[in-house]
């Protein structure tokens, strides 16, 4: 079968250890499931791996892509929970387990003809979603979930700030979070990111740093640095912040007084449990929302979904189908 592989790492070359070649189909264990890609999106994972930044070298050549739809042997429309891990092993909670692996880091990822996964990762796909869209579901949705509604307990009527809305987790978060009847606040340094998030659902947009109209019960931080002192200052006494990247560095000012006095929480977050995943996309079903997509690519033209993505500029995510 053919299939996208990371062959190699280069921090400033990365695309160049990225080949697309044939490779053996995969073989099914027991316990495990065949599912035939339909599509898969460029994540920023990917690339980070092809930088060689949080992957082990002797996990390489692994085949790349972590967001993943398909169809099982029996015609099952599905997607890919992504995240591999044993929820005993993390207390009950499989994003705890100190073995967890997301698609691509020691299983072969989504990039390819065919894919085998637990079966507990098969997830039914919403019948209101292409697979180009459900592709782009399951690691930036289901992680802006978790971040909302069992990290923030997010409910309707509070107030929220996505800082960077240009990312896929904070566009994704705008939408669940609109959907759920929440008044969304957005920021982005760039005028077609902010187009972007009111069409989402954002009530208002600003410029990074920009001042907001009112205090938020939650900031959904992705930003880290560059945006962290305007989080703290945007949040409400006893407000939280919800942190699940940190793009522009990852050592801000604490602030540590304001953080005290005003009793804010601050608060980590990485994936999903499959039971979150699987309560996202009903969530997706039911409120009939739809991630937004910039470019459909097929599997020989990855290496150009690549760069755009390295690039910048893009709105939305980049889906790569396969034959």
């Amino acid at each position: 079968m053919r299939a996208a592989v990371a062959i190699s790492q280069n921090p400033n070359d990365p695309l160049s250890g990225l080949l697309i070649k044939d490779v053996p189909e995969p073989r099914v264990e027991p316990g495990w499931v065949k599912v035939q890609v339909k599509a898969s999106s460029v994540n920023m994972h990917d690339l980070w791996t092809l930088r060689g930044v949080g992957h082990d070298p002797k996990n390489i050549p692994i085949i790349l892509g972590c967001d993943v739809s398909g169809v099982t042997d029996d015609g099952r429309e599905v997607i890919i929970h992504p995240v591999i891990a044993d929820a005993e092993a993390g207390e009950g909670d499989e994003t705890l387990d100190p073995n967890r692996a997301l698609l691509s880091e020691r299983h072969d990822g989504g990039f390819a003809e065919y894919i085998v996964v637990p079966e507990r990762c098969v997830l039914d796909k919403p019948s209101t979603l292409s697979f180009e869209e459900a592709a782009c579901l399951p690691v930036a949705w289901s992680t802006a979930y978790r971040m909302l509604f069992t990290q923030g307990q997010l409910r309707k009527g509070q107030k929220v700030l996505v800082q960077g809305a240009g990312g896929g987790v904070a566009s994704a978060a705008i939408s669940l979070a609109s959907a759920v009847g929440a008044t969304v606040y957005a920021t982005s340094r760039s005028v077609k990111n902010r187009e972007l998030a009111t069409a989402m659902g954002a009530a208002e947009v600003f410029e990074s740093g920009e001042r907001l109209p009112e205090r938020v019960d939650l900031v959904i931080e992705t930003v880290g640095e560059a945006t962290w002192a305007h989080s703290l200052r945007c949040l409400k006494p006893g407000g939280a912040i919800i942190i699940a990247g940190a793009t522009s560095g990852t050592n801000p000012e604490a602030d540590l007084g304001r953080i005290f006095y005003q009793q804010l929480r601050v608060i980590g977050s990485t994936g999903s449990t499959q039971e979150e995943t699987a309560a996202m996309l009903k969530f997706v079903e039911k409120h009939q929302l739809h991630p937004t997509i910039d470019r459909v690519l097929p599997l020989d033209r990855i290496h150009e979904g690549f760069q755009a993505m390295i690039d910048g500029g893009l709105s939305g995510k980049v889906v790569i189908t396969i034959p």
